[in-house]
């Protein structure tokens, strides 16, 4: 697909009248429980700062959810929001993979919908998806990046465990755990899914990427704590499923070492 290109097919309906099809580049996915109105300028904010042929994912478990009637009304607006009703089970991981397997795009972006995501950065993501990366990280601990609010253990774990994992486990991204991620259709097709818990998604397809020595790119971003409703992050409960992957990275990393380095063809 050409950077930006517009690929449109013409349909006839039964009443005669012809819809106009547009190739999607870019989807986006937003997990949602209940952020009713809260939703509206996170939608407006992306729609306007994404250049590219683009779709908005929202993604919510229940029928009764009220982001669903605010996403809706919105639709009928902005023709590249949509909704979808995740139905592979409960739970922010269900719904960021019932997004993924429904987005027509090339590259799948995984957003939050409580505004604490910085639109203005998707278009530097995606250029640096064009140019070759499988896996783009909006990264806070990066020069230039930052983060405003939050608990603060929460904080300085996620900055702790992203620093570690760049520095000593060979990480391309100094933040691998922000969910915050661009990602290639082609890279998540070859994936198999093992997380089992929530957000810890992004650190999974992280380290798996980078042992597999698949390109890496990121750029700088600001995170801003929500400012609207509560948090759905479950720091506790998910806290072991993070430490997994953690493991893993750093084991992957000693594998690669004593194996030496790939030979010359």
């Amino acid at each position: 697909m050409t950077s930006g290109a517009l690929d449109a097919t013409d349909s006839a309906t039964d009443s005669g009248e012809v819809e106009v099809e547009v190739e999607v580049e870019v989807s986006v996915v937003l997990p949602v429980f209940n952020e009713g109105e809260a939703v509206e300028p996170v939608l407006r904010a992306l729609d306007a700062a994404i250049t590219a042929p683009h779709e908005l994912i929202v993604v919510w478990d229940f029928d009764g959810d009220t982001t669903r009637p605010v996403v809706e009304r919105l639709a009928l607006e902005l023709p590249t929001v949509r909704g979808l009703r995740n139905d592979l089970g409960r739970g922010v991981l269900n719904a960021m993979k019932a997004g993924i397997a429904d987005a027509r795009g090339e590259f799948i972006l995984i957003s939050m919908a409580d505004g604490s995501d910085e639109p203005a950065v998707v278009n530097s993501m995606v250029a640096l998806a064009r140019a070759g990366a499988d896996v783009v990280a909006a990264s806070r601990y990066m020069r230039g990046g930052g983060q405003v609010g939050g608990p603060l253990l929460k904080r300085l774990m996620s900055r702790a465990a992203g620093l570690t994992l760049h520095w000593f486990a060979g990480v391309p991204t100094h933040d691998p755990t922000n969910n915050f991620k661009l990602y290639r259709r082609q890279f998540l097709d070859s994936i198999q899914v093992e997380s089992s818990a929530g957000f810890e998604l992004a650190l999974e397809l992280t380290v798996k990427a980078t042992l597999a020595d698949r390109p890496i790119a990121e750029v700088s971003t600001i995170w801003r704590d929500r400012t609207a409703g509560q948090s759905n992050f479950k720091l506790r409960r998910w806290l072991p499923h993070y430490l997994h992957w953690y493991a893993v990275a750093f084991r992957g990393r000693l594998t690669r070492r004593r194996s030496g380095p790939p030979l010359d063809r």
